[in-house]
């Protein structure tokens, strides 16, 4: 309280997890051994009086936020997608049916770079926004030039993909146009993540596309190559 604490609630508003901040503000004060990592039904079993530290307590959000990284990689993936798709109802975007099971089948992916329900929320807005995407500066520049040259290489690779709309065969036909054109994989990648989720940093593309499905992974590139 010294260092303008605030309201429990604030911290859920930064996208905190309840057992994160629970396993965190219990190491302030007690300890067990080396462990860093104290789920809720271990400091329970594991907590005594006894070893109750003495020394000042100082609250360090990098650690507090490293700390929820690891529980949202640990978190149920329904869960995580129903917190995710409450809060982008909160910023006006409409969720049904249809993107609620994109966020649910992409959360795996999702989670694992996330180190707050804002972070995760933000990286997974682009299942549930309805085209036109708008692109970011970033997007916008890999599309520009040579980009959509290289998104109409990949669009091409991709229709004969429709029969098995899966992640391992699309990435065998974007690499063999790739080959084909004595260009980088990655040269296509990009301007393919840019049109499929308007910015330059997503889950592996190839499982981007597998979730977003046939037509509206190729609806979303049509309308960048547009």
């Amino acid at each position: 309280k010294r260092h303008g604490a605030l309201a429990v609630e604030a911290y859920r508003d930064m996208g905190l997890l309840p057992e994160a901040l629970r396993n965190y503000l219990l190491r302030l004060g007690w300890s067990h051994g080396d462990e860093e990592i104290i789920p809720t039904a271990k400091a329970i079993e594991w907590f005594d009086l006894d070893h109750v530290g003495r020394s000042p307590s100082r609250f360090d959000m990098v650690k507090m936020t490293n700390l929820n990284a690891h529980y949202l990689r640990e978190a149920d993936d329904a869960r995580l997608a129903a917190m995710v798709g409450e809060r982008l109802r909160g910023q006006g975007m409409t969720v049904d049916a249809v993107a609620e099971d994109r966020l649910l089948r992409g959360m795996n992916g999702l989670k694992q770079r996330a180190k707050t329900l804002i972070d995760l929320a933000e990286s997974a807005s682009f299942y549930a926004k309805t085209r036109p995407l708008q692109f970011d500066d970033k997007a916008a520049k890999v599309l520009a030039g040579e980009g959509r040259a290289r998104l109409a290489v990949v669009k091409a690779a991709l229709t004969s993909a429709a029969a098995s709309w899966s992640a391992g065969v699309l990435e065998g036909l974007v690499r063999d146009a790739a080959s084909a054109g004595g260009t980088k994989l990655g040269d296509l990648a990009q301007p393919l993540r840019a049109a499929l989720t308007g910015t330059t940093m997503s889950p592996p593309i190839f499982e981007v596309l597998e979730i977003l499905g046939h037509d509206e992974s190729i609806a979303r590139i049509d309308d960048a190559l547009r």
